[in-house]
């Protein structure tokens, strides 16, 4: 284990005050390399926008530690994080696979992980002290296979997922929403976030006669796949899971190769004319230089509901468990209420590109898809 501790990235503490009282610590501990960095960028950034903010009487201080994609230095940040900054909560990696090794030493220590990881086996394990404030799979991928069946008439769907257990999770989920709609996927391929030439996943899919892509891939595959079917003419609309959404991802496509293809997400700031999330964006940009995504505004209202909890007293880890597990909290990209396993976010949005820009215009709201309100 000791030769892992290199890769960890920390900050100095930054202390942040709004009040005279004692501070509490929160730990944020997200993949900043590897082929997660652009997902766990953004989750930093969220995070340290509104620790930087914190309400009237809150006093905090956080450090960063980068998890790389590796489920041993994420628990190694864990434990250090636990033994010397004693957080009553910590931003957690949006990394399925590490989120499930982290999550029963949280548990055992009573310390509330703040995640927008979309894996949803994470919440079904038991374990009361993980709140995802990013809509589950069982979420997004309905609306996923709604949009791509009744709103683009799609029936013949192949699904490309990755091997990790974000591809895993979200390839279930969107099997079985599109079971539902009465629909069977023609090829259903693994892809490994190794793997460069998707040319021969996506031949496979034209030979089996499909009318449409859905992708459950990281950003990077993500990016690669819409690339390479650009290239050889595929010529299929893509209805891709969240990654593509991310302003990052559209940066490394062409704005033609962009069109025709969509997303789901829980939100798309850039695209959100609503005046809080506007001048949330505007804060981002001017911060980070960077265009904010569903990632970043998740992270950020999970740790606002934090603040808002210690604002209210709850000032050790099981008073803000308590507190986040009881409350409902008004974010900027929806009402965040726990359904009892702490699945906090039931919204979702369909977002799609236009050929024209790397700008995504959003296309359809999908509210209280799990029943949740």
């Amino acid at each position: 284990m000791r030769r892992l501790l290199p890769i960890l990235l920390l900050t100095a503490v930054l202390p942040v005050s709004a009040g005279a009282a004692d501070p509490v610590a929160v730990s944020v501990l997200v993949p900043i390399t590897g082929f997660l960095a652009l997902e766990g960028t953004a989750q930093r950034n969220g995070a340290v926008l509104a620790l930087d903010n914190p309400p009237a009487g809150v006093t905090v201080t956080y450090q960063i530690a980068d998890t790389a994609t590796s489920p041993e230095v994420a628990v190694t940040a864990l434990q250090r994080a636990l033994e010397r900054e004693k957080p009553v909560a910590i931003a957690a990696p949006i990394f399925g696979t590490q989120m499930l090794a982290m999550a029963p030493i949280a548990n055992r220590a009573g310390v509330p992980l703040i995640t927008v990881s979309g894996t949803a086996k994470l919440t079904e394990l038991g374990h009361d002290v993980v709140f995802r404030f990013f809509p589950t799979d069982a979420v997004v991928k309905v609306a996923q296979a709604r949009y791509a069946v009744q709103e683009l008439k799609l029936s013949k769907p192949a699904i490309l997922y990755q091997t990790t257990s974000y591809g895993q999770s979200g390839h279930e989920h969107l099997v079985r929403a599109l079971g539902e709609l009465g629909v069977k996927p023609v090829l259903e391929e693994a892809i490994d976030p190794g793997i460069k030439d998707l040319v021969p996943a996506l031949e496979r899919a034209r030979a089996a006669g499909a009318d449409s892509l859905l992708l459950q891939l990281h950003s990077g595959p993500t990016a690669l796949t819409v690339r390479q079917a650009h290239g050889i003419g595929l010529g299929l609309p893509i209805v891709a899971g969240s990654a593509m959404h991310q302003p990052t991802t559209a940066a490394l496509v062409e704005a033609a190769q962009l069109k025709g293809v969509c997303a789901e997400t829980a939100s798309s700031p850039m695209s959100d004319p609503r005046p809080d999330v506007a001048t949330f964006a505007d804060a981002y940009r001017k911060r980070f230089n960077a265009e904010p995504d569903a990632f970043a505004l998740g992270q950020y209202d999970g740790m606002r509901m934090v603040l808002a909890a210690v604002a209210d007293g709850a000032r050790t880890p099981q008073a803000v468990k308590a507190w986040l597990a009881s409350y409902r909290h008004d974010g900027l990209a929806m009402s965040y209420v726990s359904d009892g396993t702490g699945n906090m976010a039931h919204d979702a949005v369909i977002v799609c590109y236009d050929g024209s820009g790397r700008g995504p215009i959003i296309m359809k709201r999908y509210d209280a898809v799990d029943g949740v309100k």
